[in-house]
């Protein structure tokens, strides 16, 4: 009844601008007569005119802010970039958000990377969908705790940018770049985003090498290929972090190489126990000798958003492809499918052998007749000679050279001669 008095006054009002706020209030008296037939009757489009007209005359709104706001904001999205630089937040679900922007042109494509502004931490969106309307979906790549419609976004116009070079090596960073180690910010001159395209085709290197790592069950029962991809397999304790560690090593210490290791959803007590396992054995060092690193570390752990877990292992690609291009002149290789797999065995660590890779169940691409075979190692290039040495070991042990020898003279040796000697000096403890 309130609503048709108030419509009944404003009919009754002439069409000038007289009509003010108190005409308002004085409608809501209920002693005024209801409206009659002929106000009724009156057509929808003089109504609604009239209700416009009385809402533009009306002193509260003449005081509310106009359009100059928008022109204010338009002002500012040119500053920052450009025409769609600025979106607003419209909805947030967990650690999706959508990102409505004023016009399609202004759209930013598929994997860029977004930042919400005036936001208490840093909050990095990457783009994965276009809804329509003006909406973009995106993955938030850190809590979205205290986001909340309306926040502004910047369209950066690039996608996710990490630090990459030497300074990386004895760091560990987040998926974005961002140090985690509390030991001060990543000074680089070098930066990657983390979706590139793929090597050319005339690029890729068609030759098999063997990656010597100086493991013998690895480089003998189940090889690596050099640019191939590995999968170690294996229970909790049997192995796997120090297998890892050892091949860190190795590799920088007889190819010169520098490995990048990235943590995708593990706990980060193990996070954590890794670091200080590498600064004990070597590999990461602190200090002024931090250049001497052979590892740098890039962490998305379980307590991290789906966001942060989904892209960190392409945040570590990106650091081991600098790497690889800048400070490594060979072509890339690239393959589809792993070409090594060592798996460790929980009954062969109980049996105290380690690494307790199960020869039976690795397997490995470069476990070919055509690969190893004397002849090759002797036309091949850049081979070790311990793998050499290693295949004429097994091939005598295979013959039967050494079965005089006892089954304890080959635990925890390294080549034949320590086991020859091993067993000369067993013989002489039983001796006496």
């Amino acid at each position: 009844m309130a609503s048709r008095r108030i419509l009944s006054s404003l009919l009754r009002s002439s069409s000038g601008r007289s009509t003010s706020k108190s005409s308002l209030i004085g409608s809501r008296n209920p002693r005024l007569p209801s409206p009659g037939p002929a106000h009724r009757a009156a057509p929808c489009g003089t109504l609604l005119g009239r209700v416009a007209e009385y809402s533009t005359s009306s002193p509260a709104n003449s005081a509310a802010p106009s359009s100059a706001p928008a022109k204010d904001e338009g002002k500012k999205t040119y500053d920052y970039g450009g025409k769609g630089a600025i979106g607003r937040v419209c909805q947030v679900i967990g650690a999706i958000v959508d990102v409505r922007f004023e016009d399609q042109e202004g759209l930013p494509p598929i994997m860029t990377s977004l930042e919400v502004q005036d936001h208490p931490t840093r909050l990095v969106l990457e783009v994965s969908h276009h809804l329509g309307q003006n909406v973009v979906r995106t993955i938030a790549m850190d809590g979205t705790e205290g986001l909340v419609r309306g926040r502004k976004v910047l369209n950066t116009g690039a996608p996710i940018t990490v630090p990459v070079g030497r300074a990386t090596l004895g760091r560990i960073m987040n998926v974005l770049g961002e140090p985690i180690d509390e030991r001060g910010e990543i000074k680089t001159e070098h930066y990657l985003p983390i979706h590139r395209d793929a090597p050319a085709l005339v690029d890729l290197a068609t030759g098999q090498e063997i990656l010597a790592t100086g493991i013998k069950v690895v480089d003998l029962l189940a090889p690596y290929q050099r640019g191939g991809k590995i999968g170690l397999f294996g229970g909790a304790g049997v192995g796997k972090t120090v297998l890892i560690m050892e091949l860190i090593n190795n590799v920088a210490k007889a190819h010169g190489g520098f490995s990048v290791f990235a943590g995708v959803g593990e706990r980060t007590r193990e996070g954590n126990d890794l670091y200080r396992e590498m600064i004990e054995s070597g590999v990461i060092k602190l200090g002024e000798k931090q250049s001497e690193s052979k590892c740098a570390l890039v962490y998305g752990q379980m307590n991290e958003p789906p966001g942060a877990r989904a892209r960190v292992g392409l945040t570590g690609l990106t650091v081991a492809e600098y790497f690889r291009d800048a400070e490594d002149p060979a072509p890339a290789t690239t393959f589809a499918h792993l070409d090594a797999t060592t798996v460790l065995s929980r009954q062969i660590s109980e049996l105290g052998i380690y690494p307790a890779v199960d020869p039976l169940d690795s397997t490995s691409r470069m476990l070919s007749p055509h690969i190893l075979v004397p002849e090759s190692f002797q036309c091949s290039l850049n081979m070790s000679v311990d793998l050499k040495l290693s295949y004429n070991w097994l091939s005598g042990l295979l013959d039967g050279k050494y079965d005089d020898l006892s089954e304890q003279s080959f635990y925890m040796v390294g080549g034949i001669d320590e086991v020859v000697a091993k067993a000369e000096k067993i013989a002489k403890e039983s001796a006496a």
